[in-house]
C-alpha cells in the first residue's frame, strides 16, 4: 500500500508541474506603431514622430505598452488608443492615457475585452496624440501585429 501511495503522490506532482508549465507559456504577441503627422485624418503638418510598441497576453488579456515621443507643436493634452478603423479611417477612443501632464516616455497596461482583442490583432486600432494646435490629433500610427 505504501508503493501505491507513493506512485499517486509522484502522478500527481507530475500532473501539477505539467498543468502550471502549460500556463506558463501563454501566448504573447507584439504590436508596434510608427507615429507621425502625415498618418493623422487628414495629414498635420508637425515635426513630430513616436513609436509604440506592446505585448498582448492572450491568457490574462493584458496589453503592455511603450510610447516614446518627441518634436510635437506642443504638450500633449490627450493620449488615445483608438479602434476599430482600418488604415486612414477615423474611430473612438478605446482606451485613455491617463495622467497630466502626457509626457514621453509612457508605460502602462490595459486589460481588453474579447472584442477589443480581436480588433486590436485584426489591425483595426491606431494610436494618436492631441495637442492645443492640433486637438484632433497631431501624429498617428497604425498598430500592427510584429510576426
Amino acid at each position: 500500500m505504501n508503493t501505491m501511495n507513493r506512485f499517486f503522490r509522484a502522478a500527481a506532482f507530475t500532473a501539477a508541474l505539467t498543468f502550471a508549465a502549460a500556463g506558463a507559456h501563454a501566448a504573447t504577441l507584439q504590436f508596434k506603431a510608427d507615429l507621425k503627422a502625415s498618418s493623422e485624418v487628414p495629414p498635420k503638418n508637425s515635426a513630430g514622430t513616436g513609436t509604440l510598441t506592446a505585448t498582448l497576453n492572450t491568457d490574462t488579456h493584458v496589453l503592455r505598452y511603450h510610447i516614446v515621443f518627441s518634436g510635437l507643436t506642443g504638450p500633449v493634452i490627450a493620449a488615445h488608443f483608438h479602434g476599430p478603423a482600418a488604415e486612414g479611417e477615423n474611430a473612438g477612443p478605446q482606451i485613455p492615457i491617463k495622467g497630466s501632464p502626457i509626457t514621453s516616455p509612457i508605460h502602462g497596461r490595459a486589460t481588453l475585452t474579447p472584442a477589443q482583442e480581436q480588433d486590436l490583432e485584426g489591425g483595426k486600432w491606431y494610436f494618436n496624440l492631441h495637442t492645443k494646435a492640433n486637438p484632433g490629433g497631431e501624429i498617428r500610427g497604425q498598430i500592427h501585429k510584429v510576426e
